[in-house]
């Protein structure tokens, strides 16, 4: 309770008349205030302007005029668990570890058990932690301090501010605190957002509020973490260092389980003098930002460029020569955009992305008699995007899915799912873009789920019935009736099932459940649902998501561009929900077509898209793309011959090619995307230049090096037709001049003989495929 006193002013014998006036502020400091009467400053230097009177005037008033409040004793939820979170004391790599803590002594992670916390501590082993009657001999100061042999290391200085008050604590007894003691609210951290130049830092503060009105200061117990470790790093004392790379980043700051973020706008300060003409709202709102924070964005690709990357994207397949001829002739004004609607209109564009929602659905064979099951499932996906069936609906008939896999293929997803917090965690992910995982056995650190909005989530699958049929590992799904609650396991007691965020739900037992599910999630305002897909998609398109990782959607994860990813999802939800809508105004805006080159500034830009931030193929695409090339082809056990690799209806077909393999094809084994493994390798490369199926696609009979040495164009001519093949682009004169001298050269066998001309042709095509197959132009798309 800060001291105060009144204004005391006493006429002296002195040529000037003068009052004190004592103002404890904040730190209870007493300031001699400079009045129009002459009144003194504490700063002034002057000895003769103090007479007596002045000094005695000075020690009245130094005594306060209210009684100050007693000091309060330190509560272990208020007081010690913060320090114990911020030594990391109870992180999950320390006495917080699954299972049973560490050598013996065991707390709840980041203190979300203070009573369980509490117990180990003052409790636990006939309370040998704590020693009331010497503090600094108490085991739980000897080891933070290193003083007896830690594990952990010295945690906490003797000199500290946390040592202190710990051993503060155990010498006022070590209470718990009382149910009438204040609890925290929120925090607030400040500034909440501003902008901040590259290099500079920024001292956070971090303000506790709690249920009885007060604040307190607390930025040097809060914890700090930048999403974006390569944009800032944080101290331990709230000092944000920004270093050289432009954007948005976010830090988040915890204490004491609750969240807040901060929020650094980072220009490059380049000027932004030109921008392509806007096409949508997307150029709209992503040219705005570059324009906020500096960053000038690369021109308009050319139309070869576009050719090759909305067809690898959308379709998973390079264009022909026959394709990219005709593209690259037409002078159409609209021919990017009716490229588009070809590509959305193709069985092509059902494949490729029926073998990206399958890998996350877990369309994963474990034995052969999945077999039927897998291309069931695979089939339901890929005709519901060829249909172009409204998300919410695909949604709906999954999660609600009864019968059998012959009668409703999507029952198969609760054959790979099988218990109620797996299928809500893999919904939670894949839908929502909530990650539930952490809440099964105590708080989000992260968030504000709790264990009980787990199981409350999860009830709503809580009465999925199976029934066992003649087929071998096949079961009917049904709705058991009865009413729908799930045991959280911590408290032994049964929840009721509520949507996250919404209230508890009493469902009547005849009525499923997941049906209640599946209407909050295709709510209009369901703030998780349409932003989820959006974010995935966007990823799909331009390598990284709005929010990184893409399904991790979190107040203390913000997306870089809040304000694009909103309205993205309000145009999801306006269409319909129609896949092929958001597919679309991604790909007709400037900002997905600008040129993969940077330019003098935004080479260092990598959430702004500034420019297309290129992307190696994916396993399939490439496999199919290198027997396009080549004109070879890879066939597959069970399927007819000439099935493109991403036409794969399941993962069992990685096991039979090392190249999917090697190039990292999911196993279905997760519902992240992170399975799919897209960074290039040495094992990679060495696959590419000398793995004997690469080899033999290369030297196939018929194949497009056999037909091209034969042919009788011209070696210009057929220089073309490969660039076209393997680029969607006419060679450079450079280029054209090294490939014709190449194919030209003489030849000699191993014994040093001139090779026969008609071989040695078709083996200088041979190595021509080989070089382009290994250039970064053709595996990456760019």
């Amino acid at each position: 309770m800060s001291i105060s006193c009144r204004v005391v002013r006493l006429r002296v014998m002195s040529r000037r008349p003068f009052s004190i006036a004592s103002d404890t502020g904040a730190r209870g400091t007493p300031v001699l205030d400079q009045g129009k009467s002459g009144v003194m400053r504490r700063n002034c230097r002057n000895a003769a302007c103090l007479p007596l009177a002045f000094v005695a005037a000075f020690a009245w008033c130094a005594i306060p005029c209210v009684a100050a409040e007693p000091a309060r004793p330190l509560g272990f939820v208020n007081d010690v668990v913060p320090i114990l979170t911020k030594a990391s004391c109870n992180s999950g790599g320390c006495h917080a570890k699954a299972g049973n803590g560490q050598n013996g002594f065991r707390l709840s992670l980041l203190g979300f058990e203070p009573k369980e916390d509490y117990e180990h501590i003052v409790k636990e082993g006939h309370g040998r932690r704590v020693f009331p009657a010497s503090p600094d001999q108490s085991l739980l100061l000897l080891k933070a301090a290193n003083v007896v042999p830690h594990g952990g290391g010295k945690r906490l200085d003797p000199s500290s501010e946390g040592y202190k008050r710990l051993a503060q604590w155990i010498s006022e007894g070590m209470s718990y605190g009382k149910e009438t003691d204040p609890s925290l609210v929120s925090i607030e951290v400040q500034p909440k957002r501003n902008v901040i130049k590259i290099h500079a830092e920024q001292q956070l503060k971090v303000l506790a509020h709690y249920s009885d009105g007060r604040s307190r200061d607390v930025t040097r117990m809060a914890l700090y973490e930048p999403n974006d470790k390569a944009m800032a790093e944080t101290d331990e004392n709230g000092v944000v260092k920004i270093l050289d790379v432009p954007g948005n980043v976010a830090v988040m700051v915890r204490y004491q389980g609750m969240v807040s973020v901060y929020i650094a706008s980072i220009p490059l300060g380049a000027p932004v003098v030109q921008v392509p003409a806007e096409k949508n709202f997307i150029d709209t709102l992503v040219f705005a930002n570059l324009k906020q924070v500096g960053v000038p964005p690369s021109p308009v690709c050319d139309d070869a460029t576009f050719l090759r990357r909305v067809s690898l994207d959308i379709a998973g397949h390079l264009p022909t020569v026959e394709e990219a001829r005709a593209f690259l002739s037409s002078t159409d004004a609209d021919k990017r955009d009716r490229l588009i609607e070809s590509l959305l209109s193709s069985p092509d564009y059902a494949d490729y992305f029926a073998n990206k929602w399958a890998a996350v659905l877990r369309n994963k064979r474990d034995d052969t008699s999945d077999i039927t099951s897998n291309f069931a499932f695979h089939s339901w996906v890929r005709d519901g995007l060829l249909a172009n069936k409204p998300y919410d609906q695909m949604v709906r008939e999954l999660l609600a899915a009864t019968g059998t896999i012959a009668d409703n293929p999507a029952v198969a997803w609760y054959k790979r799912v099988l218990e109620p917090q797996q299928q809500l965690e893999d919904v939670a992910q894949l839908f929502l873009g909530v990650r539930m995982q952490c809440a099964q056995c105590h708080h989000h650190p992260f968030e504000r789920w709790s264990q009980k909005d787990y199981y409350s989530f999860g009830a709503f699958f809580s009465r999925v019935g199976r029934k066992p049929t003649a087929t071998r590992g096949e079961d009917v799904i049904f709705h058991k009736r009865g009413m729908a609650q799930l045991e959280n396991k911590k408290t032994k007691l049964p929840v009721l099932p509520a949507a996250l965020g919404g209230p508890t739900l009493a469902i009547p037992q005849d009525e499923d459940p997941r049906l209640k599910l599946a209407d909050w999630m295709s709510d209009k305002a369901n703030p998780f649902f349409a932003k989820s897909l959006v974010n995935r998609y966007w990823k799909h398109f331009f390598k990284r998501g709005l929010v990184e990782p893409e399904d991790d959607i979190r107040e203390t994860n913000p997306a870089t561009n809040p304000e694009l990813l909103d309205a993205l999802a309000n145009h999801f939800v306006a269409s319909g929900y129609d896949l092929k809508a958001v597919v679309r105004v991604v790909t007709q805006s400037h900002t997905y077509q600008l040129s993969a080159l940077p330019n003098a500034y935004n080479g260092v830009d990598r959430q702004n898209f500034s420019h297309y931030y290129p992307k190696r193929l994916q396993a399939e695409v490439m496999l199919d793309a290198l027997d396009q090339l080549t004109g070879a082809r890879t066939d597959f056990a069970d399927l007819p011959p000439g099935t493109r690799a991403i036409a794969l209806p399941d993962n069992s077909y990685n096991r039979s090619s090392p190249f999917l393999k090697v190039f990292g094809r999911p196993e279905g084994a997760s519902v992240c995307e992170c399975e799919r493994v897209q960074s290039p390798s040495l094992a990679q490369s060495l696959h590419l230049m000398n793995a004997a199926d690469v080899k033999a696609k290369l030297s196939t009979q018929g194949g497009r090096a056999d037909l091209l040495s034969k042919s009788n164009k011209a070696e210009s001519e057929k220089v073309r037709e490969l660039y076209l093949a393997a680029y969607s682009r006419e060679p450079s004169a450079d280029e054209l001049k090294v490939a014709e001298a190449y194919v030209a050269k003489a030849r000699v066998d191993a014994q040093g003989k001139p090779l026969d001309p008609a071989r040695a042709k078709r083996e200088a095509y041979e190595d021509l495929l080989w070089a382009i197959i290994n250039t970064k132009e053709y595996l990456y798309n760019h």
